[in-house]
């Protein structure tokens, strides 16, 4: 399950980047950097609503991901004092210090 995740998170990474650098600036047209026309392929509106819907919706499943990998790893790990005995945390003497009295 941990490595579904893990994969899932990694291409939400991935693809995060990469339409945050395709998007231009609030002035410019996105298929200018194409180097074609907006309308024609992504309607009259350009390709802004696709690509932040876009871009939202992997920051979203990044977010998901990266709390669930959380959740996933705190499950797995175990106290490091949960395997000690009582003898070893017994609060005895050393022999040496036994010895010097």
């Amino acid at each position: 399950m941990q490595t579904l995740v893990t994969v899932v998170h990694v291409f939400s990474c991935v693809m995060m980047v990469l339409l945050v650098l395709i998007q231009s600036g609030k002035g410019a047209e996105i298929s200018a950097s194409l180097g074609g026309s907006s309308q024609t392929i992504f309607g009259s509106s350009g390709g802004a609503n696709f690509f932040t819907r876009l871009t939202a919706i992997m920051a979203a499943s990044f977010m998901i991901c990266s709390v669930w990998l959380t959740v996933l790893a705190n499950q797995s790990q175990k106290s490091l004092f949960q395997g000690m005995s009582a003898a070893t945390s017994s609060n005895s003497p050393s022999p040496k210090a036994s010895a010097q009295h």
